[in-house]
């Protein structure tokens, strides 16, 4: 496959990402009070929550700075991915699931003034997180790609 086809994969999945995700958390901010709860199952809360800070709830109050840092990062990785070299197909989807979740959160701060979570999941010893869809997706294309990159890297030596 092409570099433009691949690109034109990865900003498909980016937007969908993206679209998703802002869906889900209108229909969250829509739907469930702040501080509220809906109960899926024993195990998983629906809670909304906001978070004014970065990861794990981090200098709270100060979403700017993870606001400006992520915009210069996924800037850069779109960059890379348009001018660099071609690379494996897994990587721009992954990458395409990292940036449309970066973007979603992006967009939470600028909407909202902070990030919409309320993925709430129970009976996790020292687990108190609540996330968001988002954030799902970003370690949906992190993980396999470290995990890939890293096998890849051991088996080309």
């Amino acid at each position: 496959m092409t570099t433009t086809r691949q690109f034109g994969l990865f900003i498909f999945i980016a937007l969908t990402g993206l679209l998703v995700s802002q869906a889900i958390g209108y229909w969250v901010n829509s739907t469930i009070p702040l501080q509220q709860s809906i109960e899926i199952n024993p195990f998983l809360l629906f809670t909304h929550v906001r978070n004014h800070g970065g990861v794990f709830g981090m200098l709270q109050g100060h979403g700017w700075i993870f606001g400006l840092f992520s915009v210069a990062l996924l800037g850069a990785v779109s960059t890379y991915l348009y001018f660099g070299p071609n690379l494996a197909r897994y990587e721009y989807i992954c990458f395409g699931l990292v940036v449309g979740g970066g973007m979603s959160n992006v967009l939470d701060r600028l909407l909202y003034g902070s990030v919409i979570d309320f993925i709430d999941v129970q009976g996790i010893p020292y687990w108190h997180y609540v996330f968001n869809t988002a954030d799902v997706l970003i370690h949906l294309g992190i993980w396999p790609m470290l995990i890939l990159g890293l096998w890849q890297a051991r088996h080309n030596v």
